[in-house]
């Protein structure tokens, strides 16, 4: 068996790139730039015509790699579009979209083509030629980038129907800028053919997208199959890899077979394969749930992997001969942007403070664009490279611009939350603890560690012996009437604790049932005499001789389960969450869209607790228990 050893040196060397790209692109995150700058200036630097770390020759011997990002982009594009969650806001999502797409590709193909005698590949082809780049070019400068969305919005915690809208316009652009893609680059091929536009050719482009969306239904069939399989997350991993890579070389096999054999090229557009199978598996089958887990597990390292190839392989020269175009056309579809999006708002019935600045939201660019700046390149190697090193740059430049753009948008709109720690779906989480004592404090220092804004409420005869760290206030009372408690603001209160004595906590109790109408009031009593009371105003009461009884009991039945409950497990927790957004009225637990390391333990409704299943219809105000890991639990807060 022969060995390719350039092949072998070709991919080691570009592992070692693509580690130091890793690292470079979070050091970009720490100065506030985005993960793909980073990774795009890393392959520039170590390309060819920077410090020729990696060769041009070497390029070429992993394009597959190329391949294989280009069909995954197509896997995460399909995976976001998960139906139940758009159903609420499509009058919204349709309009915006229709009044970006019409506005951005029609100012767009007439920048490119009339500013096609200043572009240097540009100026000796025919005008059929120029127009048909222009096409390519108009598409391209449609797309969007969700993944630079979400990252903003994870960010700043973003939450609410602007958020809602913005994120669905976003990944609905995904879906439909490959179709828009697809019927440029067919159009474009027969005019760069010189055969002019026939209605045969209309009848050959809708068949390729027909036949494209049918081998994606079979393929994502496939992978949905496949995601059932008791294997290693790594290995269904690869397989998942192999089975978008394969979509390739079976659309280039098809392309030269109608060519030679039927005369008519047919050519099926691998990254709506892709999109179309991702959607199959997201949305029509079990899988859902395996299949982003999949996609979350190797989405990272095939993003360091494409981004530094494409920065590799950007045409650095052609870039400094370009940059001016670029800039012109990114002015332009700024301006299509902002008519689109304020005429879409419009029709769509959106107020107006809410028109005139999301525009500012969907500036980024990011994969998909890339992606189909590399399929140009490819598809038409002439003048490609040179293409895609003018896209590129109009892309570096949204995505420079955009996401501070995103974030000024969200703030504006009054749906950004940016604080330090958790962020509860309630809103800013307050907390009340009535008496100053070493209990007390422990509780407030825990609380705030776990992002709660604390105060400590304590008589002004007790002395203040201890001044606790910052985030947590110590405020002394005259006494416990209703009247001082809302002076201090306790009816803002998401829980009220009480640590005095029964006949002062029960003052406590009266006030928060009958003034404020705080829901989680917990005591700690001594005298069984009062629980009856304390239950009559909704308390939930602590015995703290029975508390410890209990504790151990469950540590000796089922110790893991309490050392999760008490926070013991690293790197897991148990958050509570209330549900406020009224687009989730009515949505099954098994259609949230939750990481694959989270479960939802229970569901707390009019003071019951529900036995939950993947069928339980959630309803606003309902109180949700989920169990995973901190990091998808911050998460599923937004």
């Amino acid at each position: 068996m022969h060995l390719d050893t350039q092949l072998v040196a070709a991919l080691l060397v570009f592992g070692l790139i693509a580690l130091a790209s890793r690292q470079i692109g979070t050091f970009f995150t720490r100065i506030h730039f985005p993960l793909v700058t980073g990774f795009l200036l890393t392959g520039i630097l170590a390309g060819p015509q920077v410090l020729q770390v990696v060769s041009t020759g070497s390029l070429a011997r992993v394009y597959f790699l190329d391949q294989i990002a280009l069909g995954f982009i197509g896997f995460a594009a399909g995976a976001h579009l998960y139906l139940p969650e758009f159903k609420s806001r499509f009058r919204t999502i349709r309009w915006v979209t229709l009044g970006l797409v019409m506005s951005t590709y029609t100012l767009s193909t007439l920048a490119v083509y009339l500013l096609s005698g200043a572009i240097p590949f540009m100026a000796t082809l025919p005008a059929p030629a120029r127009l048909g780049i222009a096409l390519m070019a108009a598409a391209i400068m449609v797309a969007r980038s969700p993944s630079s969305a979400i990252a903003v919005i994870n960010e700043l915690r973003a939450s609410g129907p602007f958020t809602r809208m913005v994120l669905g316009v976003t990944v609905t652009m995904d879906v439909v800028v490959i179709i828009l893609f697809t019927i440029s680059s067919s159009v474009a091929d027969a005019l760069l053919g010189q055969l002019g536009l026939r209605f045969s050719l209309v009848l050959l482009v809708v068949a390729e997208i027909v036949m494209a969306a049918g081998l994606g239904v079979i393929l994502g069939k496939i992978i949905a199959l496949l995601s059932t399989i008791p294997l290693n997350g790594v290995l269904k991993g690869i397989l998942l890899l192999a089975c978008n890579y394969l979509v390739f070389p079976f659309s280039s096999f098809l392309h030269h077979l109608s060519r030679d054999s039927w005369e008519v090229e047919i050519f099926l557009e691998p990254l709506l394969v892709c999109m179309v199978a991702g959607f199959v598996v997201t949305n029509f089958s079990a899988s859902r749930t395996e299949f982003q887990r999949l996609v979350d597990l190797v989405g990272p390292t095939v993003y360091i992997t494409f981004f530094t190839l494409v920065g590799a392989s950007l045409a650095f020269d052609t870039l400094l001969q370009t940059w001016h175009i670029a800039l012109l056309l990114f002015s332009v579809r700024l301006l299509g942007i902002f008519m689109g999006s304020v005429a879409g708002g419009m029709a769509a019935g959106d107020p107006w403070r809410l028109n005139r600045i999301s525009w500012m939201t969907f500036v980024t660019q990011a994969g998909i664009g890339l992606g189909l700046a590399r399929e140009v390149a490819v598809e038409f190697p002439k003048w490609g490279e040179a293409f895609a090193a003018m896209m590129i740059a109009v892309i570096i430049l949204n995505q420079l611009v955009g996401p501070p753009l995103f974030k000024w948008a969200l703030h504006m709109a009054g749906e950004s939350h940016v604080r330090a720690g958790r962020r509860d779906l309630r809103g800013l989480p307050v907390a009340f603890i009535f008496g100053l004592e070493g209990q007390s404090l422990a509780l407030a220092r825990q609380l705030h560690a776990h992002g709660w804004l604390v105060h400590v409420l304590t008589l002004k005869t007790e002395p203040i012996e201890e001044v606790p760290e910052r985030g947590i206030e110590i405020v002394p009372m005259l006494d416990l009437s209703p009247a001082s408690l809302e002076k201090i603001g306790a009816g803002k209160a998401q829980a009220i604790v009480a640590l005095l004595r029964d006949e002062e906590n029960l003052e406590i109790c009266q006030a928060a049932y009958e003034r404020f109408g705080t829901q989680c009031v917990i005591v700690r009593s001594h005298d069984r005499s009062y629980w009856e009371r304390y239950r009559a105003l909704g308390a939930t009461i602590l015995d703290p001789g029975l508390a410890m009884v209990n504790l151990l009991d469950h540590f000796v039945r089922s110790p893991a389960a309490a050392a999760l409950l008490l926070g013991m497990e690293k790197g897991q927790d148990v958050v509570e969450l209330v549900v406020s957004n009224p687009n989730l009225q009515g949505t099954a637990l098994r259609d949230l869209q939750l990481p694959g390391d989270t479960l939802v333990l229970s569901v707390f409704r009019n003071r019951a607790s529900l036995i939950c299943h993947g069928y339980t219809r959630l309803q606003v105000g309902d109180h949700i228990t989920i169990v995973g890991s901190e990091t998808s639990l911050e998460e599923i807060q937004l």
